[in-house]
């Protein structure tokens, strides 16, 4: 165990330092982040007053669609008048991106003070990176006085470490194939994992149910006298369109039978879904006493980038030629992403692709178009794919491309090959999307010349 730095002030930049540094960090290293137990979690919140117990919550677990539930959730209650804590991971550019309140990021001194306050429980229960954000997570929502707090799970549910708090409602969004080498090696086990976040007596909304899932989720439910809510069983989505990069979408209420339009601002039909999810987690909230008007509904999703900070989901950052990041990252998101990508006219498709090492890569890669342009490449973490094995193991199912050294200049190579009515699609990694520079992104088309120069420079010594 290293020297603490116990009575050393630090200031931010050197608590973000000694964070990284000193715990493991899921995103980085993988599996061996992982805590098989909810021990630490339980240790570190006792030791600073159990804060998850002094506010109410949402509890979101899921493959794919987590992170758009929860912010979606998230501003629809702020925009009802709610205080409303907000925690998902990973982030994109900024850690505070994880705890946020009201949309506004954790305070850099936040951040210091927690960790320095808890730097005794740290040296002695060596926790992970995951579980000390945490309990930071919620002794900032317990200080900040949130009326309600939207909760993300980091991996599975039974053993993830925000699995310590009793929800006024669960939601599972979808089951999918997802870090099976933690979870399980079948549907049905995967989503006895997200199952776990089930509680006594605590209404549960499931988004989306496949022959493998309902089973599980209809037993622990029953086995927890939990109410069940299947959001497919209670609305569907009749029509959908897209109007100025909005995504509106007719939506039937099952039981009332009245239809409802909805316009959302993250526009990726695959968005549907999550919207079911949503309307149902908002229909239980309003049974148990939440004030959430048809209106407020209305303004959260047509606004939810902008309220609750929402990026990387079929995010446009530049037309003529269309690139859009999506942290699609395993075999659903991808074939979701897929879909989109067929819906969205264009000529050529560019896909810049860089993955991590304990994804399904091959089961990924199958479901590739062959016709596309290839650019291979790798996000800065240990836990990334080496942008050349990725570009040989491509190779094995016809996908073709050269590899490069880093997101953005694989976007450069991209930018220099790709006509005006081309798109350019970033995905594979919630990091290498993380790692795009806007800034890099402007000096691809000439907004910036002295950067596109240097970019053009790195570019042409990277190529393949």
């Amino acid at each position: 165990m290293g020297a603490s730095p116990t009575f050393v002030k630090m200031d931010y930049n050197q608590t973000l330092e000694y964070l990284y540094n000193r715990l493991p960090m899921f995103s980085r290293i993988g599996a061996a982040a992982y805590k098989t137990d909810l021990h630490n979690t339980i240790a570190l919140c006792a030791a600073i007053g159990n804060p998850q117990q002094k506010f109410k919550s949402v509890h979101i677990a899921g493959t794919n669609g987590k992170g758009s539930v929860s912010h979606m959730l998230a501003a629809i209650l702020q925009t009802a008048g709610y205080k409303t804590g907000l925690y998902t991971s990973p982030h994109l550019k900024d850690f505070r991106e994880r705890i946020k309140v009201n949309g506004e990021m954790i305070t850099k001194e936040a951040v210091v003070d927690f960790t320095e306050h808890i730097i005794p429980q740290i040296e002695a229960l060596d926790p992970s990176f995951f579980e000390v954000t945490v309990a930071m997570a919620f002794d900032y929502f317990a200080q900040e006085n949130v009326d309600i707090a939207i909760i993300e799970t980091g991996l599975g549910g039974r053993l993830d470490s925000t699995n310590i708090i009793l929800p006024e409602v669960a939601v599972i969004t979808n089951i999918g194939w997802d870090h099976m080498n933690l979870l399980g090696d079948t549907l049905e086990k995967i989503a006895g994992e997200k199952a776990g976040i089930i509680k006594e007596n605590i209404p549960v909304v499931i988004g989306e149910t496949i022959p493998e899932s309902l089973p599980v989720f209809e037993k622990t439910a029953a086995e927890k006298n939990s109410p069940l809510h299947l959001s497919g069983i209670e609305y569907e989505a009749v029509s959908r369109q897209w109007k100025s990069q909005l995504l509106e979408v007719d939506v039937l209420d099952k039981k009332k039978y009245t239809h409802q339009i909805y316009q959302l601002d993250l526009p990726g039909i695959y968005q549907t879904k999550n919207l079911l999810t949503v309307l149902t987690t908002c229909n239980v909230l309003q049974s148990k006493g939440w004030t959430i008007r048809e209106a407020d509904i209305q303004q959260g999703l047509q606004h939810s980038k902008k309220i609750a900070g929402l990026h990387g989901r079929w995010e446009i950052i530049h037309t003529d030629p269309l690139l859009v990041l999506d942290v699609a990252h395993n075999v659903d998101g991808i074939d979701q992403l897929l879909e989109q990508i067929k819906v969205t006219p264009h000529d050529r498709l560019h896909l810049v692709l860089g993955m991590v090492k304990d994804k399904d890569v091959r089961k990924v890669l199958q479901r590739l178009p062959e016709k596309a342009v290839y650019y291979f490449t790798q996000a800065g973490i240990p836990r990334a794919l080496d942008a050349q094995d990725l570009a040989t193991t491509a190779a094995d199912f016809g996908l073709k491309g050269n590899s490069y050294s880093s997101v953005n200049t694989a976007i450069y190579a991209a930018s220099t090959k790709a006509g005006s009515k081309d798109m350019i699609v970033v995905c594979g990694s919630i990091f290498l999307v993380g790692e795009v520079s806007q800034s890099a992104v402007n000096a691809c088309w000439k907004k910036d010349y002295a950067e596109s120069f240097t970019f053009l420079l790195e570019a042409l010594f990277f190529f393949d």
